[in-house]
């Protein structure tokens, strides 16, 4: 588990196809690597990656054909920056959100624009996972935990403040870019939890007959 509170910036070092998945090789930046250990998960852009070699400046993981495909990683290059975070400890401070590392979907950023000090962005959603994004409800992007300002639709409003903006990758981000994100675990949890026996049956999800059953309409 992460906060999505990034403690530092690295970059893609070298990448290595190994068939249908990857290995990585990740430049730590200032992420504290004195503690860790072969096996140690850490988040990539919001992605949860298990360290399997370590250096005293960096280290490897390898990247499932799976990951590749749903998240953004697969089209880093070498040299491209990228948010790190190491795992959640139970003496971690929790500033951000309970994120998992499990990324839901991509989404493109359509509009930045200036607001005030901050910079606000506009980002798309997959229509699949715009039920889980609420109005001042929490979601993941690129591994930052972030308070969702507007939503309209599958598209959603994020303000940046300015140590946010230098202290990840968000000051790069411009319409057009694609960026992982993690919805609030919460949700997808409790959507599931609704559907009581129904879960075990497959089909649709909450429905608007759910809704009534449990007295929200």
């Amino acid at each position: 588990m992460f906060t999505g509170i990034i403690q530092a910036v690295g970059s893609i070092r070298r990448r290595d196809a190994r068939g249908e998945d990857m290995r990585m090789v990740i430049e730590a930046g200032g992420l504290d690597l004195s503690r860790a250990n072969i096996g140690d998960s850490i988040a990539v852009n919001g992605v949860c990656l298990t360290a399997v070699a370590l250096s005293a400046d960096g280290f490897e993981a390898d990247v499932s054909g799976e990951t590749l495909s749903r998240s953004t990683l697969g089209a880093l290059r070498e040299g491209d920056r990228v948010n790190l975070e190491a795992a959640l400890t139970l003496a971690t401070p929790l500033g951000g959100h309970l994120v998992s590392g499990h990324v839901d979907g991509l989404g493109e950023v359509i509009e930045r624009r200036p607001d005030g000090r901050s910079e606000r962005f506009r980002i798309r959603a997959p229509d699949t996972l715009a039920r889980y994004i609420a109005e001042k409800g929490s979601i993941c992007v690129d591994g930052v935990s972030l308070t969702v300002n507007r939503v309209d639709g599958a598209v959603f409003d994020v303000n940046i403040v300015p140590h946010t903006l230098s202290a990840t990758t968000i000051g790069e981000f411009q319409p057009g870019r694609q960026v992982n994100l993690e919805v609030d675990i919460i949700a997808r949890y409790l959507e599931r939890l609704m559907l009581g026996e129904r879960a075990a049956q497959g089909g649709e999800g909450v429905t608007l007959d759910t809704l009534r059953q449990h007295g929200f309409i």
